[in-house]
């Protein structure tokens, strides 16, 4: 039985919507209950342009976009839509009444048409998507939507790391450049774009064998987005010397005080360094070592460097973390840098340590994941067995586990608990979830379900919230265990088990089964209007009806509720 899907798409084709379905959920909301509208702000490059294309997809809208180069001219960014010349009362006339208005990077706007936009919000006529990049100066009016509570405020936090994976499975990067890019780019979409092109175009993306995937390891391309990050930096010779020697330390920490503390002090309030409990020295953002360690020549990077240093002993040293965890039945996120830094650079990855993040991963039902660190092992050290088990236990649902404990296990997520009588260690919360079970316990199953999630075990959490659906003899409390096994199996990377494909659509008309098909194959609201002879109101309807008996908004969790291909053809 397949654990894991593998998507493919030539970079640089556009990426799917994905990931910001309850954001989506608020802006559409916003749009259909009466509000003045709402306002959007992130930092750059978090998908806030992307999120209002979405939002108003099918609609009649106008649209506005501020920009610096337009900053002095009044009513700049609204030219198309009002006059050569009128008065501020004049425009705020023309421009209310029943429509809804698109303002993209509403800090760019000129002072004129930042006036206009909080007029009309006071006016409350037109209704108003807004969105605006934080920590930036923007126009006082700009500003006031918000701190003057006219409309309410989304803050979009980065896009959660399941979900950049997914992007770029799609555009067919295996699982460990996909976790190295996500660190990179922190959230930041459009560096991540450049820098999958930038890959693609050099050729730096090597197949992996068997697979259909492709792998990027080694230096960071010096792309124009990530030469502007470096630009930031403060380039005086004091501050740019210890950044240069943090970035040449990595995956190591630099003591304190062999750097010049004044110069710490001041990184530090910039935000620019992490110090830890132990005054141990780090680069705050990730993309800042391998981009200094790039864009240094080779001379001055050789004098940088430091002479050829055996991780061996860090990097066995998260080898026994790892083992200790899963020992202890708790799996939840642990910092690795060594093992992540080691790929990164194209070193030798020993396959003891491959072997045991292979596992990790896959307990955390990670199960790509489970699969690279297993190939990566395999990469150096060709046939060895514990990287292929774990390669083919993160390939196929198997029931050969040896382990004592997670092959009794095993009987558990099959639903058979009487297998496991006895053979569990008594009051673990492994344990629990056998018993809960074979009491037909649909509380206790989710009680067991959240001591998993709460360990790490993740797909271990969805099956027993997806066994408590069975279980439960309230349909509301059967609803809720649906969304929160959706909500679990969303983050295990397209995970397939025989408990998960128990999971049904729940009580929903013919109409709404037909249209959350469609739409958990991946059409848009637009497409499944078109293909049904069906407004796109009409379509959303359905969809919020089906979302509120199913118990969940999210629309990407609904791939799981069926055997749908990624897209279903036109």
């Amino acid at each position: 039985m397949r654990t894991f899907e593998e998507g493919a798409r030539a970079p640089g084709t556009a990426w799917p919507f994905t990931g910001r379905e309850h954001e989506l959920e608020s802006l559409r909301a916003a749009l259909v209950t009466g509000r003045a509208g709402i306002v959007v702000t992130g930092p750059p490059g978090h998908g806030k342009t992307r999120l209002l294309a979405e939002a108003v997809r099918g609609t009649d809208h106008a649209r506005v976009t501020g920009t610096p180069e337009a900053r002095h001219l009044p009513f700049a960014a609204f030219a198309h839509l009002l006059p050569d010349t009128v008065s501020p009362h004049r425009a705020v006339h023309l421009l209310s009444g029943p429509r809804l208005l698109v303002v993209d990077d509403a800090h760019l706007l000129d002072e004129a048409s930042a006036a206009l936009v909080h007029q009309l919000a006071v006016h409350g006529r037109t209704r108003l998507l807004v969105a605006a990049v934080d920590g930036v100066p923007a126009p006082g009016a700009v500003a006031r939507l918000w701190t003057g509570e006219l409309l309410p405020r989304l803050t979009l936090a980065p896009l959660p790391r399941e979900h950049t994976a997914r992007l770029l499975a799609a555009d067919g990067l295996e699982a460990l450049t996909a976790a190295r890019l996500h660190r990179l780019c922190a959230g930041d979409l459009r560096l991540l774009r450049a820098l999958v092109s930038a890959l693609a175009a050099a050729g730096r993306l090597v197949p992996v064998p068997g697979t259909g995937e492709r792998a990027w390891r080694g230096p960071l391309p010096l792309t124009p987005a990530v030469r502007d990050r470096l630009a930031a930096l403060p380039d005086h010779p004091g501050a740019r010397g210890v950044l240069e020697r943090l970035a040449f330390a990595e995956p190591s920490p630099v003591p304190a005080d062999e750097c010049d503390l004044g110069v710490l002090e001041q990184l530090e309030e910039d935000g620019l360094i992490d110090v830890d409990d132990r005054s141990a020295v780090t680069l705050a953002h990730p993309l800042h070592g391998p981009a200094l360690r790039a864009a240094t020549g080779r001379l001055r990077a050789r004098r940088l460097s430091p002479r050829p240093a055996a991780h061996g002993a860090a990097l066995e040293a998260e080898r026994r973390m790892l083992v200790r965890r899963m020992a202890e039945m708790d799996v939840r996120s642990v910092p690795t840098p060594v093992g992540e830094w080691l790929v990164a650079e194209d070193a030798p990855l020993p396959p003891g340590y491959a072997a045991a993040r292979a596992r990790y991963a896959r307990l955390r039902g990670e199960v790509r994941d489970a699969a690279a660190w297993a190939r990566e092992g395999l990469r150096w050290t060709a046939g060895d067995s514990g990287c292929l088990r774990e390669l083919g236990l993160a390939a196929e649902e198997s029931a050969t586990e040896d382990e004592e404990v997670l092959g009794s296990y095993q009987a558990v997520r099959l639903g058979e608990p009487g297998r496991a009588a006895g053979r569990l260690p008594a009051g673990s919360v492994f344990a629990r979830h056998a018993e809960a079970l074979a009491r037909g316990d649909g509380p206790g199953l989710d009680r067991a379900a959240e001591a998993l999630r709460e360990r790490g075990f993740l797909l271990f959490a969805a099956e027993a919230h997806a066994q408590a659906v069975r279980a439960h003899r309230d349909p509301a409390a059967a609803r809720r265990s649906r969304a929160r096994a959706l909500a679990c199996a969303a983050r295990c990377q397209g995970a397939r088990t025989p408990a998960l494909a128990g999971l049904v659509l729940g009580e929903l008309t013919a109409r709404q089964r037909q249209i959350v098909t469609l739409a958990a194959a991946g059409l848009s609201n637009r497409e499944i209007a078109d293909r049904l002879t069906l407004s796109v109101r009409t379509v959303g309807n359905h969809l919020y009806g089906a979302y509120s008996r199913l118990g969940s908004g999210d629309r990407d969790a609904l791939p799981l509720l069926l055997d749908v291909p990624e897209r279903v053809p036109a």
